[in-house]
């Protein structure tokens, strides 16, 4: 099944993290169209919420196309599939905890003017940290294929992705649990109830920490099986759980954020419900229009043509 640090993957297992993918995919882009679509979406936290399912948008691509390929060898595209999985992973990391840490001032703290004063922050560690990393990867050599193989490459797992998961471990149940017990009345209080369904769609987001260690939990178990020696990593249904893991992100929080959040499925069925009405409007409208005229023939000559027709049948 597997040589050394090589990993055989299996069609089964193929499809399964392709499709996750899939979802991952349709997911991140549903989340990003309806922030863009309705405006009264457009609050901090859901704008936090786009720019993680960017990430998980990214790294849903690119995982897809290093699972459709399955690199035997070093390559261009094996280094830049690396290279952009690399930095949409731990760019996940880093948009995850700064969720966390915004619901927690904005909630536990009451004080969403030092909330919103750290988002220009975020923006600088979530994307130029993981960017930081991944050229310094790239110029050195330690994304690709050959690398897997490299003797120093359990430490540049660790920078390029596993010490910011387990960092985002440590720090995401301490603000989880806060922001439960605040049970939202801080912010909930000093709403008006003409924003009471935006507060309690971005209170939601809290859930973001439960649904990344749910998944990632795999990828932290096959790193420690990794670590250990141990065969056991190359099991195929923890190599599904892996893969399925890396890359479900979007689609779970599309699931939680959007068709788990009653107004905005609402809005969507109906937009459904309305572009199937004016489809079928206009295949109605195009099977009622007239027979389309022949060069040099006018409608008069149409309808004495269409009328002569006519008499001729009932003859």
């Amino acid at each position: 099944m597997a040589n050394g640090n090589q990993t055989e993957v299996y069609l089964s297992e193929q499809v399964i993290v392709l499709f996750s993918c899939a979802l991952s995919f349709l997911g991140s882009s549903l989340i990003i169209l309806t922030y863009i679509i309705w405006s009264d979406l457009r609050t901090t936290p859901r704008r936090l919420l786009v720019y993680l399912s960017v990430a998980d948008w990214l790294s849903a691509v690119s995982y897809a196309f290093g699972v459709w390929r399955v690199f035997r060898s070093d390559s261009v595209d094996c280094v830049v599939q690396g290279a952009i999985s690399t930095f949409a992973n731990t760019s996940s990391f880093f948009w995850t905890v700064a969720i966390a840490v915004y619901l927690y001032i904005f909630i536990v703290r009451s004080s969403q003017r030092v909330a919103d004063s750290l988002v220009l922050s975020f923006h600088f560690v979530s994307w130029g940290v993981p960017l930081a990393i991944t050229i310094a990867a790239v110029c050195l050599n330690k994304i690709g294929y050959d690398a897997i193989h490299a003797p120093d490459r359990v430490l540049w797992m660790l920078l390029t992705g596993k010490i910011w998961e387990f960092l985002a471990y440590l720090t995401l149940p301490p603000h989880l649990s806060h922001a439960a017990l605040s049970e939202y009345r801080p912010i909930l209080a000093n709403r008006p109830p003409s924003h009471s369904f935006s507060s309690m769609a971005d209170m939601k987001l809290t859930l973001i920490p439960i649904i990344f260690i749910a998944l990632r939990i795999w990828s932290t178990v096959r790193f420690i099986l990794l670590l250990a020696g141990s065969p056991a990593r190359q099991n195929p249904v923890l190599v599904t759980l892996h893969g399925i893991g890396n890359t479900l992100q979007g689609a779970a929080n599309c699931t939680m954020f959007v068709l788990f959040t009653r107004p905005i499925r609402t809005r969507l069925c109906t937009a459904l419900c309305c572009c199937c009405a004016k489809c079928r409007a206009e295949v109605r409208r195009s099977h009622e229009a007239p027979h389309s005229l022949l060069p040099g023939q006018d409608a008069s000559n149409q309808r004495e043509e269409d009328s002569s027709s006519r008499v001729r049948t009932d003859r």
